[in-house]
């Protein structure tokens, strides 16, 4: 906490530093805010103070009648704080004349023309690296939960049945995560940080990546299929932003009975008919799951089911991580208004 209180306040006197000497050279007066563009709200009060201190805010996501609105402001706006899931289309892109940065508050692109962006010479910028321990706190806490089945045993006590029905038959026996061998889909930040608490329970770690990775001390399996063969928990941590459908009936299949699928990934990696599938005939023991194709529309059939934990996308919705997410999202608007290229540019 330390750390992230350190890492805010430097930021935060950084971005004062570089808005300071913009408005130097341009003779653009402090007080005269810039104008910037919310698409989507942002949970943090400090961070929503800091940018009224700073800017104009036009929240459009509490705007009724979105494109009059648009129409009326769009001239002004220079910068656009959206989302991962909600990105910016290129059409809404191309109506703001004045735009120079787009900060997406999270890790997710795909939802962004990166490519319309760049021929635009349009900074747009993520806030990687801000949400990694907290995503893979989570894959872990899924992983406890679906074989140790917390999340029925929990339900079984609260419902009072443990006192109806004190026999210790009464509850199915769970699984052991210690020592079962853990699959790792994608070798990036929060796959490594999966990895290391994992090994902690003395798993046996191997991943699949686009290549393999020379400074890692685990074992490379260039084939998703082998990959789920050869595991008892599968974990998706892939950006994976083209890539969909990965997770079906043959990897599943190949996952075996007493496997269990973990996903804090995309949602979309997955056939979720497939993955409904396979839990209803018993192919797979469990899943544990954050993310889904049509959020936050969750298949009716995974509601039922005691060996599926669920969670509503909130793998990184921690103090900590959004705090410091927010951060970035700050210095990006203020090195990309500042005529800079904004740290985490993807684009510039």
């Amino acid at each position: 906490m330390n750390q992230l209180i350190a890492f805010s306040d430097w930021t935060c006197r950084r971005n004062a530093r570089i808005i300071r000497r913009h408005c130097h050279r341009t003779r653009r007066s402090p007080l005269m805010k810039r104008h910037v563009l919310q698409l989507n709200p942002i949970l943090v009060p400090a961070i929503n103070d800091k940018l009224e201190s700073l800017y104009h805010m036009h929240r459009l996501f509490e705007q009724e009648d979105k494109e009059a609105y648009i129409a009326r402001h769009g001239a002004v706006i220079e910068g656009v704080i959206t989302g991962g899931h909600t990105g910016i289309s290129n059409a809404l892109m191309d109506s703001l004349p004045a735009l120079k940065v787009v900060a997406v508050n999270g890790v997710g692109t795909d939802a962004v023309d990166l490519n319309h962006a760049r021929s635009k010479g349009l900074p747009v910028t993520g806030t990687f690296g801000a949400l990694t321990e907290d995503v893979a706190d989570l894959a872990l806490g899924l992983m406890l939960a679906v074989s140790r089945q917390i999340c029925p045993g929990h339900a079984f006590v609260q419902r009072g049945d443990w006192v109806r029905h004190p026999s210790p038959t009464a509850i199915p026996l769970s699984r052991r995560l210690s020592g079962k061998r853990v699959g790792i889909v994608g070798m990036g930040k929060v796959g490594r940080a999966i990895a290391q608490r994992a090994a902690a329970f003395g798993c046996p770690i191997t991943y699949t990546d686009l290549r393999a990775m020379e400074d890692l001390p685990y074992a490379f399996q260039p084939e998703l299929l082998q990959l789920a063969r050869e595991s008892d928990v599968l974990v998706l941590a892939a950006a994976a932003d083209k890539a969909q459908g990965i997770i079906n009936a043959a990897v599943l299949d190949a996952l075996g009975r007493e496997g269990i699928l973990i996903n804090i990934a995309r949602g979309k990696l997955v056939v979720e008919e497939d993955l409904v599938d396979a839990l209803q005939r018993g192919v797979i023991a469990g899943a544990g799951l954050d993310v889904f194709v049509d959020e936050p529309n969750v298949p009716a059939a995974l509601l039922q089911m005691d060996q599926v934990v669920l969670q509503a996308h909130r793998a990184s919705a921690t103090v900590e991580s959004r705090t410091a997410m927010g951060e970035m999202v700050l210095a990006s608007l203020a090195q990309g208004l500042a005529g800079q290229r904004p740290e985490g540019s993807l684009t510039t």
